[in-house]
């Protein structure tokens, strides 16, 4: 970690890791466009038919009424299986799974595969449940989440892993320090290379790399994708690779969205962000959620080399503008099948969203 510390710091003194770098000449890494695909969105709703056992609770209840939001997903066996955040009538969050031929037509798993349960992650998961999931695959297979746990007063980012999405094994807090254990952290999303349709963890300078945060963005590093460290600059404290700007869609949070890809240009990392009501873009007004772009260094992974100004997808749908949440559109799903970008996405906190990534 030293050593990762030390060129951290000299990357730094040839550019501004806040995010104040040149751009690129051309915007060949980026997205040019998203299209929604309107003949299916919402593509999936609140369902008070879903009742599942909850062993916590002691009882019966309808574990996906309330919302359902949030989603990744991954190909397997030539279906994309979508994993998603639902939340029941306590505000209690469990992970729900779905598969779809098309990516579009989706079939539900009546019970959830990750949920709070009587286990020794309980103190942290309950009640506020596991949210906001992130999966991605193993060179080996072993499928990779990175979720959060919410006890109702601190967020803390958590990692399961699975072998066929339906069976998790809970592997406890990313940043398992003694002095980050209570810090908030959430959004972990891991770089990644896409092979064919299958979107594998790569690494990178040797190791794994995770980007995370949710008002600015840190990083950490991990041998096998299980036990991760974080990022620290030479005084020990976390190390910022990006933040929000002012005057921006961007200017008072961000946060990762899917895997972060690695490609020519560089390392894509779609992200979302809200708007400050004092000192952003007052065309989309306060606190509206949109998804930006940022690209970092294939070599240098916590370098941010270019980062978007316009954003690439903010709300603007009925279904987006109104829900538990209003104005939010929070990208956390990518898959390539059927050779295009899928892109899913929580709507107003309430629904899933589905749209066309275009490069």
């Amino acid at each position: 970690m030293k050593k990762l510390a030390f060129l951290f710091l000299i990357a730094c003194l040839f550019s501004d890791c806040s995010g104040g770098q040149k751009a690129l000449k051309g915007d060949e890494w980026m997205f040019k466009s998203i299209d929604r695909l309107d003949d299916y969105n919402p593509l999936m709703e609140p369902d008070g038919r879903s009742e599942y056992y909850c062993p916590v609770r002691n009882k019966r209840v309808d574990w996906e009424e309330r919302s359902v939001f949030n989603p990744t997903a991954v190909v397997k066996d030539g279906r994309v299986w979508m994993l998603y955040r639902a939340q029941d009538q306590h505000g209690t969050s469990r992970i729900g799974i779905a598969n779809s031929r098309n990516g579009l037509d989706f079939r539900k798993n009546a019970l959830p595969v990750l949920r709070p349960e009587n286990d020794p992650m309980k103190d942290i998961e309950w009640e506020g449940g596991c949210e906001d999931p992130r999966v991605v695959q193993r060179a080996d297979g072993l499928y990779i989440m990175t979720y959060t746990a919410y006890d109702k007063k601190v967020a803390r980012l958590c990692l399961a892993s699975s072998r066929d999405l339906l069976t998790w094994e809970k592997h406890g807090q990313v940043l398992s320090d003694r002095k980050y254990r209570d810090l908030w952290s959430k959004s972990g999303a891991i770089v990644c290379e896409r092979d064919g349709n299958q979107i594998i963890a790569k690494k990178v300078r040797g190791k794994y790399w995770m980007y995370w945060g949710d008002t600015d963005l840190f990083m950490a590093t991990s041998d096998d994708l299980i036990s991760w460290h974080p990022m620290e600059d030479k005084n020990g404290n976390l190390s910022r690779v990006m933040m929000p700007r002012p005057g921006l869609f961007d200017s008072r949070l961000v946060e990762p969205g899917p895997f972060a890809l690695l490609q020519k240009d560089g390392i894509l990392l779609l992200y979302n962000s809200a708007n400050s009501a004092s000192s952003g873009d007052k065309t989309i007004g306060a606190d509206v959620y949109s998804v930006g772009q940022a690209l970092f260094s294939a070599k240098n992974p916590w370098e941010l080399r270019a980062r978007s100004d316009k954003y690439l997808l903010t709300a603007e749908r009925d279904f987006e503008k109104v829900g538990e949440v209003a104005n939010v559109c929070f990208l956390e799903g990518m898959v390539w099948v059927n050779g295009r970008w899928l892109l899913y996405y929580g709507a107003g906190d309430s629904r899933i969203a589905v749209a066309e990534g275009k490069q």
